[in-house]
């Protein structure tokens, strides 16, 4: 019988059941692949004892991952030792390793403990970003490390034009009523405009067919990431490609209009590289465009020099810029309003702001650096509004495992190991009143280390050390925001500065209000849920 009228003669209810079957078969078979590759047992491990209650926490997981992950610092990390935590079945546990750990974890090199294939099982990298071939290399973190840092001070007039642009025109220009926004809404209409003029330049930053469906791709990376990790592995490779047809159709409509720019950008750039005399005095813009194709020439990479390959390898880019600075900005601005009315925080950003902002001409890096008291406002709130509750995951690739001689244990291969930043940021032993928002936690004690003569400085070099790790982009085991080690956020210095300029903008120009009680973090797996219903008000200054 062929096999379109045995479909033909099944009736919907034997559809559905044969349906429900394959997906128990498929995932007991994850489950007794499961078994097969656990990490050691003699780690401690959060959730319920036997195998049964194994099965469950992996859906638990959902749910109950960040209350594991606080539980387990509490009774083990703090103590330096590790635990593991159930994941969803189409993944590992994860053996979260104490706070002690991070140099030794962060020194192991990628052959053995390895960035890449961490993030690309996390990510869905083959799936979500169009291509398997660009999910092995991570070359838009090399073109990042290579050179956002050194055109940091002549990219930030351009951001600084496109934030007065956006702020000016979402906001408008009223001062006696107010204008109501949801915060999630607000931070995704300012944030992928003032992205994408580092990535893309102005014309396609403010094309809204380019911008909007960029955001769609970002959108359903999280989307697919949160239903893979729900279903059976052995089932990925069809659902994962039936999830991705809305990337590839949103990510074409996008790269439909960036493809003439593209196109001209990486012409004249092959010409002057190739000694064309029309093009020796060509001058490209600076921006990500520019710093791919001049990085790919560098390392001889001519698969990245295509059109195609050059838009498909703004994705991950987008997607790690867009969700991860919306959320920061929509984080600190529910801490910030729901301050203490009395402490008079926002004059007081308002009045550093005032006294340091250039008096002509646009905002320069070495002015925004000197914003420390908004710096320590943003820090503070990536401390206590986190929202993942680990990090710096890596998978152990290595053959014949990973040995820890601190812990005395040896990791397999196909292990993860993350850590426990939920745990860390939360601690009291680390930061006093460490669940409560204090905005100029670490300004204060910048600025009395400012006050101190040249002589008392001299002679506590480490103190000083100390106090210029406390800045929002400086990384360590204490503070991980940005991760830690040589693969932190390659972005962090730009978010930093693109941050300042917006909050800056927003807080010299506007008086700004919330309407609402401060939401509680609500969690899906390691990451917070944002509110959708956070409202604040929002009325033009008067002069």
């Amino acid at each position: 019988m062929a096999i379109s009228e045995l479909l033909g003669s099944m009736t919907s209810s034997q559809v559905w059941s044969f349906g429900a079957l394959l997906l128990v078969v498929t995932f007991i078979i994850d489950l007794v692949s499961d078994f097969a590759r656990h990490p050691p047992s003699h780690i401690p491990s959060m959730g319920k004892s036997g195998k049964l209650n194994a099965f469950l926490d992996s859906f638990r997981a959902i749910t109950k991952y960040n209350q594991w992950v606080k539980d387990g610092y509490s009774k083990f990390g703090k103590h330096g030792l590790p635990f593991q935590v159930p994941q969803p079945l189409s993944r590992h546990s994860e053996i979260v390793l104490p706070r002690s750990q991070a140099s030794w974890m962060i020194d192991q090199p990628d052959q053995i403990l390895s960035t890449y294939d961490a993030h690309n099982a996390t990510l869905y990298t083959r799936y979500n970003f169009l291509g398997r071939r660009l999910a092995h290399d991570p070359f838009p973190n090399r073109v990042l490390q290579k050179h956002l840092a050194r055109h940091l001070p002549a990219i930030i007039p351009n951001v600084d034009e496109e934030t007065q642009l956006v702020v000016g025109t979402i906001f408008g220009d009223d001062t006696e009523n107010w204008k109501s926004f949801t915060l999630w809404k607000l931070w995704m209409e300012i944030v992928p405009r003032v992205i994408n003029r580092l990535l893309v330049g102005p014309e396609l930053c403010r094309n809204k067919q380019f911008v909007d469906n960029m955001t769609k791709v970002s959108n359903d990376v999280v989307r697919n990431m949160l239903i893979l990790q729900l279903l059976p592995k052995i089932l990925h490779p069809v659902v994962g490609r039936l999830l991705g047809i809305a990337n590839y159709m949103h990510w074409r409509s996008a790269d439909a209009v960036a493809q003439p720019l593209l196109q001209e950008r990486l012409n004249a750039m092959l010409k002057q590289a190739n000694g064309h005399v029309e093009f020796q005095d060509y001058v490209p813009p600076e921006d990500f465009i520019t710093w791919t194709i001049r990085q790919a020439l560098a390392e001889k990479k001519t698969f990245e020099l295509d059109p195609v390959i050059l838009s498909k390898r703004l994705l991950p880019v987008e997607f790690a810029a867009i969700h991860t600075t919306v959320l920061t900005g929509q984080l600190w601005m529910q801490d910030l309003l729901s301050s203490d009315p009395g402490s008079g925080i926002l004059d007081i950003l308002r009045a550093e702001i005032i006294a340091i902002k250039p008096k002509s001409g646009p905002w320069t890096k070495a002015a925004l650096s000197n914003l420390v008291r908004l710096d320590s406002s943003i820090r503070e709130s990536q401390r206590l509004s986190n929202f993942l509750a680990t990090v710096i995951e890596r998978k152990v690739v290595s053959k014949n495992g990973v040995y820890n001689p601190d812990l005395d244990l040896t990791f397999p291969k196909g292990s993860y190991v993350v850590l426990n930043l939920e745990g860390t940021h939360h601690c009291e032993d680390l930061y006093e009143n460490a669940e409560s928002y204090d905005p100029l936690r670490y300004s204060r004690m910048r600025e009395a280390w400012d006050a101190r003569s040249d002589e008392q400085k001299r002679n506590e070099p480490e103190e000083g050390t100390r106090m210029r790790g406390l800045g929002m982009v400086t990384t360590s085991p204490q503070h991980l925001a940005f991760g830690h080690g040589r693969h932190a956020c390659p972005a962090r210095f730009f978010v930093s500065h693109e941050f300042k300029l917006i909050l800056a903008t927003i807080i010299l120009d506007y008086d700004i209000k919330m309407t609402s009680k401060k939401p509680q973090r609500q969690w899906i797996g390691r990451s917070v849920i944002p509110s959708r219903k956070t409202e604040i008000q929002i009325r033009k200054r008067k002069a």
